[in-house]
């Protein structure tokens, strides 16, 4: 086991400037350009973040609803080692040209990529990875459709402005296509069985905001929190991932298109909405009694990068 860090001389912070660039900014050149096609991307800063606090060089990041394979090339280029399980084959194709890519850069790290249904994320990724994870990363999904992306007429060939890239595929088995509670429920089942890759006193890091559906507040961060709880993690901290940028005079956000347009449509209805400038961050760690806690990440959590 690797030595203890030292103490810090500074005390940890719980809000990560993951921001101060766009996503697009911290994506270009980084990933292919396909890769802006998928509905829900995590920020590259707020996973380079994580692993950098929670893992040390050589570790292994396992991110079980990969998509685009943003837990893996950030590890990568950390030099971390990683895997990653996406359901899409069109997105697990995509996660492999972006592994392939960070390789291309130079990125000093190692990740691979299966195609399967997280849900059995224990049996795919074999038992040989059993205990060994340092960090599962990941985030769950908020149903078929995202905000995505704007096109205007002159692009679309059609009257006003037209979404794009906000849907995932169509098959009904994709957790992003399950109701509140069967969404918990099979990210319940995907966290009990990251649970067995991780070694004792490893991190689970998951990534949330509410979202608003048919006019009610769903509370994704919170259910996360229990299903990892019901999976047997024991809670390690609460932090923010600002996606808004700081400046001297505050806080510039980075909504889309469509997150101001709901936003102004709210108000005008009178059920004021504001535009989200952060996810909620969970941390949870694999607590075996009998070993106990003792591995600890090379930051100290939530220390700002």
């Amino acid at each position: 086991m690797n030595a203890t860090p030292p103490v810090p001389d500074k005390p940890p912070l719980s809000v990560w400037a993951t921001a101060q660039d766009g996503p697009r900014a911290q994506r270009r050149g980084r990933y292919l350009q396909e890769s802006e096609a998928h509905p829900a991307k995590m920020f590259p800063a707020i996973a380079a973040h994580a692993i950098a606090s929670y893992t040390r060089p050589g570790d292994l990041v396992v991110d079980p609803m990969c998509g685009i394979g943003t837990t893996l090339v950030e590890a990568m280029h950390l030099d971390r080692m990683a895997i990653g399980v996406e359901y899409e084959k069109r997105w697990a194709d995509l996660a492999v040209r972006n592994v392939e890519h960070a390789v291309d850069q130079g990125a000093t790290g190692y990740g691979t990529v299966v195609q399967g249904d997280a849900r059995e994320v224990d049996r795919i990724v074999g038992a040989d990875v059993h205990g060994r994870a340092a960090l599962v990363l990941t985030s769950p999904p908020y149903g078929p459709a995202t905000h995505g992306h704007v096109r205007g007429s002159s692009a679309s060939g059609q009257p006003g402005v037209q979404k794009r890239n906000h849907h995932y595929g169509d098959d009904p088995n994709n957790l992003a296509h399950q109701g509140v509670e069967d969404l918990i429920e099979g990210f319940t089942q995907i966290l009990t069985g990251c649970r067995k890759l991780l070694r004792p006193g490893g991190f689970l890091v998951i990534t949330a905001r509410p979202y608003r559906r048919t006019g009610r507040l769903v509370d994704i961060p919170t259910l996360a929190t229990q299903a990892a709880i019901a999976a047997g993690y024991v809670l390690h901290e609460r932090c923010i991932a600002l996606l808004a940028a700081t400046r001297d005079d505050g806080l510039m956000a980075r909504a889309s298109f469509f997150q101001l347009v709901n936003a102004r449509n709210a108000f005008v209805a009178g059920s004021p909405t504001h535009v989200s400038a952060h996810e909620e961050v969970i941390i949870a760690r694999h607590h075996d009694e009998d070993v106990g806690c003792a591995c600890v990440p090379a930051v100290p959590p939530g220390r700002a990068a």
